[in-house]
């Protein structure tokens, strides 16, 4: 049994974006993003402790300063409290580095695993292979030595956006699918040609293409 804990691979574009959020906007929230739990929650909480000793300090200047224009406080070096903020921040923030660049290079794995599984062989699958590979792709219909999904969009932009994806994935699997955009709808087709059928890398192609269906 998986522990909900664990964490879970990630794409490029998600592992990118959580980079950016843990170290432009708030460390922690992007590794959060990217279900790493127990990092996440560790930068967060110290993240927002030192941002909270910042504050102090910077209410306790304000309190002197308008006391001292009012001539009944008396000043208290509080410097330390800045200092101290500061450098629980900066603990936070190269904790999160240290994560971002872990997710990154986890998706840069992924990738090329994905990649790999496109270079699989050539041969022309039988036939049972063929009806075993189509278990996994209960979407996907087969015509003689084609297979074919049609997907639906909320609109034609996010069709389109769709469609590019495709083609980048295709081009570096150098295997192209036939696609047909029909406004919010887009087709595929995939067959070998070379190969005078299906072959493994149709499957693994449709995999990844309902894989971006989703994102």
């Amino acid at each position: 049994m998986k522990s909900s804990l664990a964490p879970k691979r990630i794409s490029r574009v998600k592992a990118r974006n959580a980079a950016l959020l843990n170290q432009l906007a708030t460390p922690g929230l992007g590794s959060l993003m990217a279900r790493r739990w127990i990092a996440g929650s560790g930068q967060l909480f110290l993240s927002l402790s030192g941002f909270g000793l910042v504050m102090v300090w910077f209410g306790g200047e304000m309190v002197q300063f308008y006391g001292q224009i009012n001539g009944n406080v008396v000043v208290h070096p509080i410097g330390k409290y800045l200092a101290a903020g500061a450098a629980i921040f900066s603990v936070a923030w190269l904790w999160s580095l240290v994560t971002s660049f872990s997710l990154l290079r986890e998706a840069s794995k992924v990738s090329l695993e994905s990649l790999e599984s496109f270079a699989a062989g050539q041969a022309k699958l039988s036939e049972a292979q063929v009806v075993l590979a189509l278990t996994s792709l209960p979407e996907w219909t087969r015509t003689g030595d084609v297979i074919a999904r049609t997907f639906a969009f909320k609109d034609f932009l996010a069709a389109m956006e769709f469609t590019n994806a495709v083609a980048s994935l295709a081009e570096q699997a150098q295997h192209h699918p036939d696609i047909d955009v029909r406004w919010n709808k887009v087709t595929l087709a995939l067959t070998t040609h070379s190969a005078g059928g299906l072959t493994e890398k149709d499957f693994a192609l449709a995999r990844q293409c309902d894989a971006l269906s989703l994102r």
